[in-house]
């Protein structure tokens, strides 16, 4: 029998619904920042052994649910699991970031790429959202996550991280059509891998479009927008995920809000350098809204953030679907006594206006 959920603000705050007070829950809240989590990290030996096992996922998942009274798990694993299943080639190199030992430079190259089986190759992952699930035992919902496509393409073209992703803007614009097709193979293959994170026991789904804001407006449109919105009606046409919650996050693309809240999405993520109540003016009643507190204000003092995080909800204002989170995610070197006071601080501060 489904254990009764206790704790389901997140959800009906992403439905847009009354809350007693707002949800919130932070981007890489189970990270290095924490001493338990560098611990399971040192047992796991590696950061792919550490998310391609899923008991240890599950146990740095919880984690972070153990120390604050979070209003969510997020899964841990990482963006680039699709990529790598489709046989790239994925490794972590000390202090560099991520590689894959076979980028996808040619129209060879992506004609030998096919939609991962999520119960085949991401297996793992299907496993560790169904233990987690299991461990959660209805405390929190647990949100399910991909990487874009747009996102994905540049790590994939490139073949390791960078600041400009030159590779694949310039396959954009020699070979336009060339880039259609990656993206439209990565599309189909998120929408599969969200709906199984769904079967296996997501309750709500995110979409990272970490990427996004490196284009121009006109190339957002085509490149980033046009495939998160092939993603939305996907999992929005198909009744086993219809009603599960879908979040759209693309940083640095506060250009699109209105173009990216009419694709069908439940909520969209905000990043730091928009006021919130900026954002709600422009989307007005079609999403709800997740963040938007700078990351680094974790380094100040609590009562700094104890004030910004007033500032965050009053920007926002009364009424509902304010889920509170950070802009970007947490950094290493955050003093998890801080995050603490985050948490406090939004459940102290926030029921005045989740009431409104």
């Amino acid at each position: 029998m489904e254990p009764t959920m206790q704790n389901d603000r997140l959800l009906r705050a992403l439905k847009r619904q009354p809350v007693d007070a707002t949800p919130v829950w932070l981007m890489r809240q189970a990270g290095r920042y924490l001493p338990e989590y560098r611990a399971t990290r040192a047992k796991a030996g590696s950061f792919m052994n550490l998310c391609t096992n899923p008991e240890l996922a599950c146990e740095v998942t919880l984690q972070p649910l153990a120390r604050f009274p979070l209003d969510a798990a997020i899964l841990f694993s990482d963006i680039l699991t699709i990529p790598d299943a489709m046989g790239l080639g994925l490794h972590f190199a000390d202090g560099e970031g991520p590689k894959f030992r076979h980028p996808v430079r040619t129209a060879a190259d992506i004609e030998k790429l096919g939609v991962p089986d999520p119960e085949g190759e991401l297996r793992y992952v299907m496993d560790a959202v169904r233990t987690i699930r299991r461990e959660l035992d209805g405390r929190v919902p647990l949100i399910g996550f991909s990487g874009s496509p747009w996102t994905l393409a540049c790590y994939m073209v490139e073949g390791e991280g960078s600041s400009s992703f030159a590779r694949p803007k310039a396959m954009l614009w020699n070979e336009p059509a060339l880039m259609h097709r990656l993206l439209d193979t990565i599309a189909r293959s998120v929408a599969s891998y969200l709906a199984a994170q769904v079967a296996a026991g997501a309750q709500a789904l995110m979409v990272f479009d970490t990427w996004g804001g490196l284009l121009s407006p006109d190339a957002f449109e085509a490149f980033s927008l046009r495939y998160l919105t092939q993603i939305v009606t996907a999992l929005k046409s198909d009744p086993a995920t219809r009603e599960v919650p879908l979040i759209l996050f693309s940083k640095g693309a506060n250009g699109h809000l209105e173009s990216m809240a009419a694709s069908g999405c439940d909520a969209l993520g905000v990043d730091w350098t928009i006021r919130l109540g900026d954002a709600r003016a422009r989307v007005g009643q079609r999403v709800a809204l997740q963040g938007n507190l700078d990351p680094t204000i974790l380094h100040a003092r609590p009562e700094a953030i104890r004030e910004e995080v007033a500032r965050t909800l009053a920007s926002y204002g009364a009424g509902p679907g304010h889920v509170f989170n950070l802009g970007h995610g947490i950094t290493p070197d955050v003093p998890p006594d801080h995050v603490a006071a985050l948490v406090e601080a939004v459940h102290s501060l926030s029921p005045r206006y989740a009431a409104g």
